[in-house]
């Protein structure tokens, strides 16, 4: 292992490997180091359909060292610290290493411990995320008799926002399929204000929600699991609203717990962790207000310093954080990279907050939500010139089965797209 590289890449997701990818595509004499202690890299857009039984999870793994591009030394060591004044950083094991330039894709961690009670709930039989496990999510799922099977999300920014809903609607299928439909409450409760941002999908999805009868409770904040109970504690977060002005649904047994606290049981509970940025980039200068790493929105150089770069979930974007997202800001770093090392003609390539959404709304449907910033529909233009995105398709989900899984290994992580 060197002490000194030119380019120097934090995080062996997709970020990281599709920008040392592409950097090494367009000049192989680059001297790189990528940093990751996994042995694995993992296709997390398939844990979705792995929760509902409908794909391999071993398909989703590969080993780390397979996918490092040629060209590249990987650097199997935690981060501990980050040194920007000093073009530094310190690794568990190896101490310093220097660099030139730095690139910052290390990805989100879960923080189980910020939702009292979801470690322990977690431990139990009734309780899943496809975040954490999404074998025990399908297990969990065939295992359920009926009763309230309640989908929720937490309200700090998470990867794929779209994914506690996905599988939502897949266990809302299955739940017909298996004749147990008439038996359960499928509930969606959610911080948001709505069940998507983007107003043509919404429209969708809503129409999707009212004809599958399934709840929608939109400002309920989950601040408490008590697993011993089966019971979620929400925090009403309208601030336009009362609490007490909320009609409460008995089917579902919701009751008022003290003056601004909403409990709902569950016989199943799906949930998104909190997440927040990995501990040695909060402890860093690089982090804005909010504790995410304060890139400039279209160059996704550094605020402050001009040799630092950061692309995926760990950068504070104001779009979703996708792996479809972080195939539009990867060419861009790369083209930053290369003009700052003098390495080819300037493009002034820059990204305007592109992200997709594959939402799968049941067995063999799928939605496909595209977007940029300020919640702008941005539909790509070969698929939808044969057919509206916003609408159920069959052959949107042939496309997350099968042909999304595809590109991803033999292309995006080769840098060819």
């Amino acid at each position: 292992m060197k002490n000194h590289y030119e380019v120097l890449i934090v995080g062996g997701g997709t970020g990281g490997i599709m920008t040392a990818a592409q950097l090494l595509r367009q000049n192989k004499s680059l001297n790189i180091g990528l940093i990751d202690p996994s042995d694995a890299h993992y296709y997390q857009p398939a844990w979705t359909l792995v929760g509902a039984g409908t794909f391999n999870f071993q398909n989703t793994r590969r080993e780390m060292s397979s996918v490092i591009p040629d060209g590249c030394q990987w650097i199997q060591e935690e981060v501990v610290s980050l040194e920007p004044h000093s073009n530094q950083l310190t690794t568990k094991s190896s101490g310093a290493i220097t660099y030139d330039i730095l690139v910052l894709s290390p990805g989100v961690v879960n923080k189980l411990d910020d939702l009292e009670g979801l470690k322990e709930a977690l431990d139990t039989d009734f309780v899943c995320s496809n975040y954490v496990d999404p074998e025990k999510t399908w297990r969990i799922l065939k295992n359920f008799k009926g009763g309230n099977a309640l989908f929720t999300q937490p309200a700090t920014p998470i990867k794929c926002g779209g994914a506690p809903q996905k599988i939502m609607y897949l266990a809302e299928d299955y739940l017909r399929k298996t004749g147990l439909r008439d038996k359960s409450n499928v509930i969606f409760a959610t911080p948001g204000s709505v069940i998507f941002g983007v107003e043509d999908f919404a429209l969708t999805l809503n129409k999707i929600i009212d004809e599958k009868n399934i709840l929608l409770k939109t400002f309920y904040k989950p601040i408490k699991i008590d697993s011993s109970e089966k019971k979620v504690y929400f925090e009403f977060s309208n601030p336009n609203a009362d609490i007490q002005s909320l009609k409460l649904n008995s089917e579902i047994n919701e009751s008022f717990s003290g003056n601004n606290q909403i409990v709902m049981p569950y016989e199943m509970l799906h949930t998104a962790p909190p997440q927040s940025p990995p501990q040695f980039i909060l402890d860093s200068d690089l982090v804005n207000e909010t504790g995410w790493l304060d890139v400039d929105i279209h160059t996704l150089k550094h605020n402050s310093f001009e040799n630092i770069f950061g692309l995926g979930d760990v950068a504070a974007l104001p779009t979703a954080k996708t792996g479809a997202a972080i195939r539009k800001q990867a060419p861009v770093v790369v083209d930053q990279i290369l003009n700052k090392l003098k390495s080819k003609t300037i493009k002034h390539e820059s990204y305007n907050g592109y992200s997709s959404c594959p939402i799968v709304t049941g067995y063999g449907k799928m939605v496909l939500a595209e977007f940029e910033y300020n919640n702008v529909r941005k539909s790509d233009p070969i698929i939808s010139t044969f057919l509206d995105t916003s609408k159920e398709s069959w052959l949107l989900w042939i496309l997350k089965k099968y042909g999304l899984p595809f590109l991803y290994w033999n292309m995006m992580l080769k840098g060819r797209m």
